[in-house]
């Protein structure tokens, strides 16, 4: 196994430089990855997508219980009603596969039933441990895409419509939409997103966040610098006036002081979750 210096990933994805360090091709291509939203029409074949999802599906589950499903779509008519909901995500249409990835209770239900034991785990915990089976599964099955030259992008505005979403892919009581994947060639290899300092990301032994204001102001100044927040970007401008220099803590700030899918929690207690 080669190593190569990070370096160069690093600097990319932190926006200040950094020392050489040798890792192996797999960690830099973790370092390396990048959301896509142009495709090519080119077919991705069942083979291939069978062999990402076995990956998928190699990833830890809470006590093996494995809680979440996925929904392959390849119909393309079906994929763009749901572009058409969304509305501003042109690229999910262009993709030859969408997936829906689903936290999935049902299935334990299910076997409790089979074996004429109750199911006694219909709580908040068995809510998360759903939706954490399926992220850590889908992360996995992105980092084996991005290995075989795929390019995908986590859409969590599935959920947006998720009224609509559920009866599209007859998603019975105990299953939910956590988010959908396009998946496909990509036609270029965009520009890596800068992510917050570790600073601000990692504590040692005890949580610490005194010097958020400083450090946010210093990774505000960096992402001004390489990725500003374009107009087009700005949220929320039908609350606050649009104006020039927003850096992406404001802009975060902007988002989160409006209520977004507000009814979550009311669609999941009429989809079978108790929420206890």
């Amino acid at each position: 196994m080669s190593d190569q210096d990070a370096a160069p990933l690093l600097t990319a994805r932190y926006g200040v430089p950094h020392a050489a360090v040798p890792v192996p091709d797999a960690v830099a291509a973790l370092l390396d990855r990048r959301v896509t939203r142009r495709y090519k029409p080119d077919a991705v074949p069942d083979s291939l997508l069978d062999v990402l999802l076995a990956a998928a599906q190699s990833a830890p589950a809470k006590s093996d219980l494995q809680q979440y499903s996925v929904v392959v779509m390849r119909d393309a008519a079906r994929i763009k009603r749901i572009a058409d909901w969304i509305g501003t995500m042109d690229w999910i249409a262009d993709a030859p596969v969408f997936l829906v990835w689903c936290g999935d209770m049902r299935r334990a239900q299910r076997m409790c039933e089979l074996h004429d034991m109750p199911h006694a785990n219909n709580n908040m915990d068995t809510f998360l441990n759903t939706a954490v089976d399926c992220a850590l599964a889908m992360a996995q099955f992105m980092a084996a895409a991005d290995g075989v030259g795929l390019g995908t992008c986590p859409i969590s505005y599935v959920r947006s419509h998720i009224e609509r979403v559920t009866p599209l892919l007859g998603l019975p009581k105990g299953v939910y939409p956590v988010s959908g994947l396009t998946v496909g060639w990509p036609v270029q290899k965009r520009s890596t997103s800068m992510r917050l300092p570790q600073s601000i990301v990692l504590h040692r032994e005890r949580y610490d966040d005194t010097n958020l204001p400083a450090e946010l102001a210093a990774y505000d100044e960096r992402r001004r610098a390489r990725e500003p927040v374009h107009p087009g970007g700005l949220k929320n401008n039908d609350v606050y006036a649009p104006r020039e220099g927003v850096g992406w803590s404001e802009n975060c700030a902007r988002q989160l002081s409006v209520p977004e899918r507000f009814g979550f929690s009311t669609y999941l207690k009429t989809r079978g979750f108790d929420l206890a």
